[in-house]
């Protein structure tokens, strides 16, 4: 038996969705009527007028990480009592985040809940996470989470139905009410598409030709399914090949964070006389990319210059690029490749979200953050094991390293030096005295000199979308200098606990003798600049970064 339930509740005043949905501790989630605030206020705000639910489908699964399955259950209840036509969700409620937006693409979806909170640690005292992504298969625009945050804010009521859980581990269909969930398997339509896009004959016979050999770190997350059945069965890679490919609830205590903090064990088995020949690693959800080489780490900036380069090799983009994206932070390497491709290089504020309008309008092919995502036209969200496959795609076709690759791209281009430096747990106050001490700074730095360094302009980043003119603001402090160098301050909406303070530093060499140097060498003098004109220690009492990348 079911029945339609109409719940009174009262709104929680921290429901703004960050530029990735709404994460907090999962302890947060779990305060009676919290998440069913939030999920109808998605609800509520997806639909105007007299519009209904009745003919449509919402796609629903997540990561995996602890809370995942019950928020899963009560989320299918509150659609069926809103009055949704069809739920297609992931078997045993898992969906990597690219694979959810493929889906919602492939079946025209009305649009999607995803359950992650992404790279960030799980487990009952660690973070979950919500997000609605659109039709479109990508994250919902600032407009729509704007007016979800308000809808929280006015909430009363929310409407769920009184019923016995669905049986995720089982495929096929069921019945809740008058709705149909349908369970899927959540790894064949995302296999299916990347087979479109990659010359999968042509990677396999270098998996199976027995002179290369590929390490790839799941992290206990969402991919190691993906990869199984993709890199070891349809590939033929050794089994093995995938590392910790169980998803986990709390991803085996590890941090699914892909970087050289966090794939400590992999980057040990790519490193030495014995190194595999490619190593990489994707996060909680599976939307981020790591790549290695023997002995060489890729930055993900370089990884989007090379792939853009290189992208006629695949055949899912063998008649070109129409254009190019980078988040704003992210290094300048793309920009090269667009000029010699004579392509467009937008830059956007960071967020997947910025990117969508630029790929439905047809105006980019390939896109890109320097936090580890990467991506393309195929789907509306950042793909991890997307890129690994053009990346082996690559491999196959030019016969050559990794590392041979990249530094013959270094040659042709010049390498840009690059470093993230990530203050975490800042004290909110204390890192917004920083950057509000800095803003005041900007205006008055253009022509100034540092040190060696002569300012070409400072600002505050503002970005008018090309194709709907919307503006966003305050989306990071720039400081670029007359020789192409960079430093920019931001402060990160993707954590749970205090403020993260994200400074980036980048310097453009093309004399190909001074290419091989650590970058932190390399930019020793810009990082010593960067940390002085904020006043970080005095800011944050921290002498140095938590994480450098």
């Amino acid at each position: 038996m079911t029945s339609r339930k109409t719940i009174a509740t009262h709104p929680f005043g921290d429901q703004k969705p960050g530029t990735s949905g709404l994460r907090k501790k999962v302890s947060v989630f779990q305060q009676a009527h919290y998440l069913e605030n939030f999920v109808q206020a998605i609800f509520d705000s997806s639909v105007s007028g007299d519009e209904t639910f009745s003919d449509k489908t919402l796609v629903v699964g997540g990561d995996g990480r602890y809370y995942n399955n019950e928020a899963l259950q009560t989320i299918i209840k509150m659609a069926a009592a809103n009055g949704f036509e069809r739920i297609i969700a992931g078997q045993k409620g898992l969906l990597s985040t690219p694979a959810a937006s493929c889906i919602i693409r492939k079946y025209q979806a009305f649009g999607g809940i995803i359950l992650s909170a992404s790279h960030n640690p799980g487990g009952p005292d660690a973070d979950f996470g919500i997000k609605f992504n659109a039709a479109n298969g990508g994250p919902a625009s600032e407009e729509l989470t704007d007016a979800i945050f308000q809808q929280s804010r006015e909430i009363e009521q929310y409407h769920i139905l009184e019923s016995a859980d669905i049986d995720l581990g089982r495929s096929g269909n069921q019945q809740l009410g008058e709705m149909q969930v349908e369970v899927i398997d959540p790894v064949a339509d995302y296999a299916e598409l990347m087979e479109q896009l990659f010359d999968f004959q042509r990677i396999r016979e270098l998996l199976i030709g027995g002179s290369f050999r590929l390490q790839f770190d799941a992290m206990n997350a969402i991919t190691g399914p993906y990869a199984h059945r993709i890199l070891e069965q349809q590939l033929g890679a050794p089994e093995g090949s995938v590392m910790r490919g169980l998803p986990m609830q709390d991803f085996g205590g590890g941090h699914p964070d892909p970087n050289l903090a966090h794939a400590t064990e992999l980057q040990r088995r790519m490193t030495g006389s014995a190194a595999a020949d490619f190593g990489a690693a994707s996060d909680g959800d599976g939307d981020r990319n790591m790549i290695l080489g023997a002995n060489f780490y890729v930055t993900p900036s370089d990884s989007l210059a090379v792939l853009a380069a290189n992208a006629s090799l695949a055949p899912g983009y063998r008649a070109g690029l129409t254009g190019v994206a980078r988040s704003m932070p992210t290094s300048q390497a793309v920009d090269r490749v667009a000029a010699g491709l004579n392509i467009p290089c937008f830059e956007t504020p960071t967020g997947w979200k910025f990117f969508g309008n630029l790929l439905d309008a047809g105006k980019i092919t390939l896109c890109g953050e320097e936090s580890f995502g990467t991506g393309s036209d195929h789907v509306r969200e950042k793909d991890g094991l997307w890129a690994v496959l053009f990346w082996l795609n690559v491999l196959a076709a030019r016969g050559e390293s990794v590392a041979e690759i990249v530094q013959q791209h270094w040659r042709h281009y010049g390498r840009d030096y690059y470093t993230r430096h990530d203050y975490e747990a800042v004290a909110s106050e204390a890192a917004q005295s920083l950057i509000e001490a800095l803003r005041q700074q900007v205006g008055s730095l253009t022509g100034q000199r540092l040190g060696r360094f002569e300012v070409k302009l400072a600002d505050d980043f503002s970005y008018t979308d090309p194709v709907d003119g919307s503006t966003s603001r305050q989306q990071g402090l720039r400081i670029l200098m007359r020789d192409g160098s960079r430093i920019i301050y931001r402060l990160s909406g993707t954590g749970t606990e205090g403020a993260t303070l994200r400074v980036y530093i980048e310097g453009h060499e093309t004399d190909p003798a001074k290419q091989a140097q650590d970058p932190q060498t390399a930019l020793g003098e810009l990082i010593g600049l960067a940390a002085q004109l904020a006043k970080i220690e005095h800011y944050t009492g921290r002498s140095n970064p938590d994480v450098v990348t």
